[in-house]
């Protein structure tokens, strides 16, 4: 599903730049739960914008779901990001001027799809996470827990293989973030995605399959805890 080849990232700065990410090589198999850990300032957002295909490695190679990135130009890689990735955000990143049944929509609407239909697979998704009785609501009306179960829905609105999350729990208190991480999980086996996941949180990295954990840049510990998650790359 998911493949770093040698990835190195350098943001220009001074005279020799900013190493972010140092030949990082990694493989997440399809339908794994792959949680990154790390030290702020480690490279964790770095990878994770990198394969959420929103900057580009300095050099390396980076595949998504068959799919070689690092070659494309902006417009074939937005293509990629569009079909084959779905992110949820810290900080939501809801629209707040649109009820959530809105938000969730928005996504494939934009990419012509039927509003009618559309709008009743938002409201399913929102159902299954729980806010069946909030779908007129707008962003200010909703609890942080309920705002991060929007986002979670627009997310699998795309339908997108592949689900990255950017310490989604992070705003949340511990008893909200252990319910969100519960339905995050138990949706993405239901579906059958594969999940990469940055948190400081060791109580989230212990649900998943595998942790990596980064530091200055590099990989240093790889993980796996369980045996049969899926074979195919």
């Amino acid at each position: 599903m998911l493949q770093l080849e040698h990835i190195r990232k350098v943001y220009p700065r001074g005279a020799h730049g900013v190493v972010a990410l140092d030949d990082i090589s990694l493989v997440v198999n399809r339908g794994e739960f792959l949680s990154v850990m790390g030290p702020s300032g480690s490279g964790k957002s770095t990878l994770l914008n990198l394969v959420g295909c929103l900057d580009r490695p300095t050099s390396g190679r980076l595949s998504i779901d068959g799919v070689e990135t690092t070659g494309l130009d902006d417009d074939a890689l937005t293509e990629v990001r569009r079909r084959r990735v779905a992110i949820i955000f810290q900080f939501y990143n809801l629209l707040p001027t649109l009820t959530a049944v809105e938000n969730v929509a928005l996504p494939r609407l934009l990419d012509g799809a039927r509003e009618r239909d559309t709008a009743r697979r938002a409201s399913t998704l929102l159902e299954r996470v729980g806010l069946g009785h909030r779908l007129g609501f707008r962003p200010d009306e909703l609890s942080g827990g309920e705002m991060q179960r929007v986002a979670i829905a627009r997310a699998l609105m795309s339908e997108a293989p592949l689900l990255l999350a950017d310490e989604p729990t992070g705003n949340l208190d511990s008893a909200t973030a252990g319910s969100v991480m519960e339905l995050l999980v138990e949706t993405v086996r239901e579906v059958g995605l594969t999940l990469v996941l940055v948190t400081h949180d060791a109580g989230v990295a212990a649900r998943s399959d595998r942790h990596v954990v980064i530091r200055d840049g590099r990989l240093v510990a790889d993980d796996r805890r369980r045996a049969g998650t899926a074979a195919s790359a």
